[in-house]
């Protein structure tokens, strides 16, 4: 099983789809739109794109670099019989006046300060809580 891809877009690069989900963004008064079914998978992958969106916003205003878009797809795969995750990819579309060697400076360090990526790049446990939801 290995095509559970999402895509997270703002700016110019936000997308028209009639299916695609708005959010509400701090670094974008239109906020993002959100490509993915609602399954675990797609989840997962969808905090990898979703991190690497905001750190591309959080990034460039420190580098001093102008954002007018920025489009993240991240897909991957799981085992079907464990549910291992078999990698996550993702790429980044940029709408940004530029030249080559500031778009790579950027997406050099969005993908060195990216936490989610980074924390799944560690491995992370997970366990459920034994005492259930607390309202």
């Amino acid at each position: 099983m290995d095509d559970f891809s999402v895509v997270a877009a703002a700016g110019s690069w936000r997308s028209e789809s009639g299916t695609a989900v708005h959010v509400p963004h701090r670094w974008t008064d239109e906020g993002v739109t959100v490509e993915a079914p609602f399954t675990g998978a797609h989840l997962l992958h969808l905090a990898v794109a979703g991190c690497v969106l905001n750190d591309v916003y959080r990034e460039a205003a420190r580098l001093g670099v102008v954002v007018d878009g920025v489009r993240v797809r991240a897909n991957g795969g799981f085992d079907p019989g464990s549910w291992r995750s078999t990698g996550i990819t993702y790429a980044v579309d940029l709408d940004i006046p530029a030249g080559p060697d500031q778009r790579a400076a950027l997406l050099a360090a969005v993908d060195a300060v990216a936490e989610i990526p980074q924390a799944l790049r560690q491995g992370a446990d997970v366990s459920r809580s034994p005492e259930g939801f607390k309202a």
